[in-house]
């Protein structure tokens, strides 16, 4: 990271608390909704991989142009190729070319302008596969990524390219597994279907599907320094308005149609710190009260985080908290207007 680097060890943390009704927002390898044992007792769960992509795929709805994960590289870039006035052979050879110098049969977390970069190059050669070498290639990728203009999502999320190291890129957010703050155990529901013109009686199928419910705490901390450093200093409070909108708004897609979860936030705490992440680990299971689980998860959230502060001290290094959920004049809007405002007071 550059020693000049004004958001240098801080970070946003989101302390989420989200409460769903009959779902099973994510699946294990038998459609049931995947769960953990935390403290002892079974919890609800949703990987972090599940939330990532859902925030990452939300984000196109604020006016950000996301890169492309894929293994079809060779593809996208024979398609370049070809606009740029290859035969459709020579674009096929130079596309396996660039996909064999960075995936070998891997996803690829490529940018449209490095795909277009890759064509401009193989141009220059003729379009001649032969003399398309895996240095220059590297080079050119290594050139033409600009996570500002098309890659948000390559700065926010990464990216390894095992067989070309100087293009890998450190994740700035990291998520957690979301987890029930209390003990969840699944259901099964039983259903049948109707045959619309069987003139028997009775179902013409049956099945069964597991579900649960629960209040789910998620925790995503997100590093400025590290996306500061990935964006060249641009856009950096557009990324955060972004990010921070698509957090609010993405829920996980599994079955969405027969068990709709379109909950959105219960609560949250929101910090700009510097130092160590803190996550709350609801190691204790809370018990409802007061008719659900929100209240008690509430309590024993913010409970933890002031005990940690603290025990921290100077270390726990908060430069800004806030509170979303308990006073509707503090809505979305004015969250990330202050996240923003802190950012561009700091460069």
């Amino acid at each position: 990271m550059s020693p000049t680097n004004p958001f240098r060890n801080t970070r946003i943390e989101y302390h989420i608390l989200q409460s769903f009704p009959v779902t099973c927002l994510n699946r294990d390898d038998v459609g049931a909704p995947k769960t953990a044992i935390v403290g002892g007792n079974t919890r609800a769960r949703v990987s972090s991989q599940c939330w990532k992509r859902q925030v990452r795929l939300a984000m196109q709805d604020f006016g950000i142009k996301l890169g492309i994960r894929s293994k079809k590289i060779a593809d996208f870039v024979a398609k370049a190729c070809i606009e740029s006035g290859a035969l459709d052979e020579q674009a096929t050879a130079c596309g396996k070319v660039v996909s064999d110098s960075f995936s070998k049969d891997t996803l690829f977390f490529f940018t449209a302008s490095e795909a277009q970069a890759f064509a401009d190059y193989a141009q220059e050669k003729g379009f001649d596969s032969t003399k398309l070498n895996d240095k220059e290639l590297q080079k050119v990728a290594k050139k033409h990524l600009n996570t500002a203009i098309d890659g948000l999502d390559i700065a926010l999320f990464g990216r390894m390219v095992a067989q070309a190291s100087e293009l890998n890129v450190e994740a700035a957010s990291s998520f957690s597994h979301a987890i029930s703050t209390h003990k969840v155990s699944n259901e099964v529901e039983f259903f049948t279907a109707l045959d619309d013109l069987s003139e028997e009686t009775g179902s013409a199928h049956m099945g069964s599907l597991e579900f649960n419910s629960a209040t789910y705490y998620r925790y995503i901390s997100l590093d400025l320094g590290q996306l500061w450093d990935s964006l060249l200093g641009e856009g950096l409070a557009k990324a955060i308005e972004a990010f921070t909108k698509a957090l609010f708004v993405a829920v996980p897609s599994a079955r969405q149609t027969t068990q709709s979860g379109a909950s959105p936030w219960e609560f949250a705490k929101i910090y700009i710190r510097k130092g160590q992440r803190l996550q709350v680990p609801f190691e204790t299971a809370v018990k409802s009260k007061d008719g659900g689980y929100l209240q008690p998860s509430i309590t024993a959230l913010t409970d933890y985080l002031t005990h940690k502060e603290k025990l921290a001290g100077s270390l726990f290094g908060k430069q800004k908290e806030y509170t979303f959920g308990q006073d509707s004049s503090f809505n979305i809007d004015n969250l990330v207007s202050e996240l923003t405002s802190y950012v561009a007071e700091g460069l």
